[in-house]
C-alpha cells in the first residue's frame, strides 16, 4: 500500500531519517509488525517566526517492496542520422537542447567559443590571481556557460515554459544528488556543477553528437529568408584536454591563418544559445542587417554579509549560539527581498548563502561580479546582487546605438568600474551603511572577492539614479529584515549582467527569428530565460520547434 501525507514538522525532525520515520509511523497508527519506507517528495522551509517549520510531503510505502527508481534517459545513437542541427553555445540551453536532439534521433553539432570546464580553471585562476581576463574563457565563456561557475541554482517559477521535472532527472542522471527533486528551491553547487557537466558532455559524444571547443561564431550567411552556413573561427591551441575527442570539422576545409582556422560549416537550421554576454553576437546580427531590439535589463551592486549574520536574521536567532544550534538542521539561511522606488523595481537577484563574489568581465577593461555557492553553502559569507530595473526610457541618452543602447550603458558602466578599481580587477566597494549615507568608507570590512576591493563613492560608478534607487531599496530591505543596512556589510561593484540588454525576437509559436525561418534564438543570449532551469528548457522547445517542422 502507498500513501502521500503531508507534514508540518520542526528541523530537528525533518531532516533526521530515523525520526522522520517514527514521526510518520506513529501518525498513521502502524503496528510493529509493519514495515514500511519513508520517500520525501516536496520540502519547503517556513521560516516566518522563530519556531521554524518545515513543509514535507512524504510517500509511505507499507507492507510492500520498494521497487527501484533509477532514472533511465532514452538517448539514441545518432551518428549516422540524416537530420542534423547546429548549436552555438554548450550552456545549459546548448547541452540540453542537444540532449533533446539524442532523445529524438537528431545529430548535435555543438560549437562553443570556449574550453571544457577542466581547461577553464586555469583560466579562472588567472583571473583572481593576476587580473587577467581571457576574452573566449572567463566566467561566462566556456562548457557549462555561466551557470558553470556561478552557484547552480535550479530554482525557477518559468513552470509553463516546459518539463522542470525531466529537467532535474536530467541532472540526477549525470551525477546530481536526488535531493533536488525534493527542494523547494533546489542547488548543486559549483564545486559539483563542472563534472555533471562533463558527463553531459560525455552523453553527448558517446552517441554521436559533435562538440567542437574553442570554435567561435564570427559570421551568419544568408539568403532571403534562409541561413545557408556560419563562419567559424577555430583556435589552433591544443590546451584542452578535449581537443583530442572532438569530433574534426569535415564540412569544409579551412583556410588556415597563423593562429585560427576559419570554416565554412553549412547549417539546416541553427539554434543560438550564445548567452546574455556574447556582445559580439549582437553586434555580428546587428551589422549583418539581423533584426534585435534593445530590451530593459537590471544594474546593481553585490552586497555581502557573513552568513551567521543572515542566519541569525532569517532564523529568529537572539545570539550566535542559537544561530549554532539551529544551523545543526537547516541550511544557511537565504533572503528575496524586492522594493518599488517610484517608478523602478529594487530587487535581490541571485541570492548566494555560504558564497563568494566571483569577477565575471568578460574583457580585461570592465568589472562584472556575480555570485556562487559550494554545494554545502559553508563559506562564511552571504552575497546578492541588489539591482534596479532599467526600462527603455533610461536609454535615451544612449539612442544613437539603436538596438544595441542598453549595451552601451551597460558596458560604460562597467568599464567606469574598472577605472574606479584602479583599472585592474580591482573592485569598487563601499561599507553599506556608509554607501546609504553617501559616504565613502575610511577602510572597507573583509570580503569574499578575490582580486581585491577598492573604497569609492560608488554614485561616480553607478551615477546618481540608479545610486538614489539602491538606497531607497536598501533602507525599505532595513525595516524587513532588521539590521541588514549595517558597515558590517560591503557592496561590490558592479552587478550587470543578470540578463542581456538585448532580445533576438523570435515568433511566438514557431520559436524562429522573425526574418530567418531555420534560425533559432533561444535562451538568455536571446531575452527568453533567466537561469540555468528557464535556458535550459528553451533548448528543449527549440529542438521540439525543430522537431515539427522536419515532421
Amino acid at each position: 500500500m502507498k500513501k502521500e501525507i503531508q507534514l508540518v514538522l520542526p528541523p530537528n525532525i525533518a531532516f533526521n531519517e530515523q525520526l522522520l520515520k517514527q514521526e510518520v509511523g506513529e501518525g498513521l497508527g502502524l503496528k510493529e509488525s509493519d514495515t514500511f519506507f519513508v520517500k520525501p517528495l516536496k520540502r519547503s522551509i517556513d521560516a516566518r517566526s522563530r519556531n521554524i517549520k518545515i513543509n514535507l510531503k512524504v510517500e509511505v510505502i507499507i507492507n510492500e517492496p520498494v521497487v527501484d527508481e533509477t532514472i533511465v534517459m532514452d538517448y539514441k545513437d545518432v551518428t549516422t542520422s540524416k537530420h542534423t542541427i547546429t548549436i552555438i553555445g554548450a550552456g545549459p540551453a546548448g547541452l540540453y537542447a542537444a540532449l533533446r536532439c539524442l532523445e529524438l534521433g537528431i545529430k548535435p553539432i555543438i560549437f562553443e567559443r570556449g574550453k571544457d570546464v577542466q581547461a577553464r580553471r586555469r583560466d579562472l585562476a588567472a583571473i583572481h590571481k593576476l587580473h587577467l581576463i581571457n576574452e573566449e574563457s572567463n566566467y561566462c565563456f566556456g562548457e557549462g556557460g555561466a551557470g558553470t561557475y556561478s552557484d547552480g541554482k535550479l530554482y525557477t517559477r518559468s513552470s509553463k515554459r516546459g518539463d522542470i521535472e525531466h529537467i532535474l532527472k536530467t541532472f540526477v542522471v549525470h551525477g546530481a544528488s536526488t535531493e533536488i527533486l525534493v527542494d523547494a528551491h533546489p542547488h548543486i553547487g559549483t564545486n559539483k556543477l563542472p563534472k555533471i557537466i562533463s558527463f553531459m558532455r560525455e552523453t553527448i559524444l558517446q552517441h554521436g553528437g559533435e562538440i567542437h571547443f574553442n570554435s567561435k561564431l564570427v559570421d551568419i550567411n544568408y539568403t532571403g529568408d534562409t541561413v545557408k552556413s556560419i563562419l567559424i573561427e577555430k583556435s589552433n591551441s591544443m590546451d584542452s584536454s578535449l581537443s583530442l575527442r572532438a569530433v574534426t570539422l569535415s564540412e569544409v576545409e579551412g583556410v588556415k591563418s597563423e593562429k585560427h582556422t576559419t570554416i565554412e560549416h553549412p547549417c539546416a537550421n541553427i539554434i543560438l544559445a550564445t548567452g546574455h554576454s556574447a556582445r559580439d553576437i549582437y553586434e555580428l546580427l546587428d551589422k549583418k542587417n539581423i533584426a534585435i531590439e534593445a530590451k530593459p535589463f537590471a544594474l546593481g551592486v553585490r552586497v555581502e554579509h557573513a552568513q551567521d549574520y543572515v542566519d541569525g536574521i532569517q532564523y529568529s536567532c537572539n545570539n550566535i549560539k542559537e544561530v549554532i544550534e539551529k544551523r545543526d538542521y537547516l541550511p544557511a539561511a537565504s533572503y528575496s527581498l524586492v522594493h518599488q522606488a517610484k517608478d523602478y523595481g529594487v530587487y535581490s537577484f541571485c541570492m548566494c548563502p555560504g558564497g563568494i563574489i566571483a569577477p565575471c568581465a568578460t574583457a580585461q577593461n570592465e568589472i562584472v561580479t556575480n555570485g556562487w555557492s559550494p554545494s554545502k553553502r559553508n563559506n562564511p559569507y552571504a552575497n546578492s546582487g541588489i539591482v534596479v530595473g532599467l526600462e527603455l526610457r533610461d536609454f535615451e541618452p544612449y539612442k544613437k546605438h539603436g538596438a544595441l543602447a542598453g549595451l552601451q550603458l551597460q558596458k560604460d558602466i562597467e568599464h567606469q568600474a574598472w577605472i574606479m578599481g584602479g583599472k585592474t580587477q580591482t573592485a569598487p566597494a563601499q561599507n553599506l551603511l556608509d554607501f546609504t549615507n553617501n559616504k565613502v568608507s575610511k577602510q572597507l570590512i573583509n570580503c569574499s572577492y578575490q582580486p581585491g576591493v577598492a573604497s569609492v563613492q560608488m554614485s561616480d560608478v553607478l551615477g546618481k539614479q540608479i545610486v538614489s534607487n539602491l538606497q531607497q531599496g536598501f533602507k525599505a530591505f532595513n525595516n524587513k529584515m532588521r539590521g541588514y543596512v549595517t558597515n558590517e556589510a560591503i557592496i561590490v561593484g558592479v552587478e550587470s549582467r543578470t540578463s542581456t540588454p538585448v532580445r533576438i525576437p523570435r515568433d511566438k509559436i514557431t520559436l524562429q527569428h522573425i526574418q530567418l525561418k531555420n534560425l533559432y534564438p533561444c535562451a538568455e543570449g536571446a531575452g527568453y530565460a533567466g537561469g540555468i532551469v528557464s535556458a535550459a528548457m528553451d533548448g528543449v522547445n527549440c529542438v521540439n520547434a525543430i522537431q515539427q517542422k522536419l515532421n
